[in-house]
């Protein structure tokens, strides 16, 4: 692997608080086109976060740590329960099979963290935070504008059981 002179998304990220919308839509856009050609490719990552995106000395990000990815062959859902507790999808938390709308899933969460500074289903209380997850409860800073608020609430919708 080469060097990555960068630094961690996630240590840009704590050192700015949060970003601005121009900011955060640049790095989410990046994310976009990465989980895409996973995708592309019937591989879903798992473990979207700040702490595995790292970017390069012009600014561009690359998503490392690919532990937890999983091939899906022609397979459209897997059962494991992986992840970052405060990123996963309700569907992972609750066992009933996910694909590749976790990932989709982790981008909002990514999006969320990145325009407020912290995570929407943020709690001191480990379990609290799978309650907040499958609940779908969280609630928008004011500072969102419309659009990344309408996006945000699409990426983090909670399906139907």
């Amino acid at each position: 692997m080469p060097f990555i002179s960068g630094g961690e998304l996630f240590s840009h990220l704590r050192e700015a608080r949060a970003f601005d919308e121009e900011t955060a839509q640049f790095y989410a856009a990046q994310v976009i086109l990465a989980l895409e050609y996973l995708h592309y490719l019937n591989i879903i990552y798992r473990d979207l976060k700040p702490e595995n995106i790292i970017i390069d000395v012009n600014g561009y990000i690359k998503i490392i740590d690919f532990g937890f990815a999983k091939f899906l062959g022609t397979s459209a859902r897997t059962w494991t329960l992986c992840g970052t507790p405060e990123y996963m999808a309700p569907e992972i938390i609750l066992s009933i099979g996910f694909g590749k709308g976790a990932d989709w899933w982790s981008l909002g969460v990514l999006i969320y963290e990145m325009m407020a500074g912290s995570t929407p289903f943020y709690d001191p209380i480990m379990v609290q935070i799978y309650e907040n997850i499958v609940a779908g409860k969280f609630h928008t800073p004011k500072t969102f504008s419309a659009d990344v608020e309408n996006l945000v609430k699409q990426l983090l919708q909670v399906t139907e059981r």
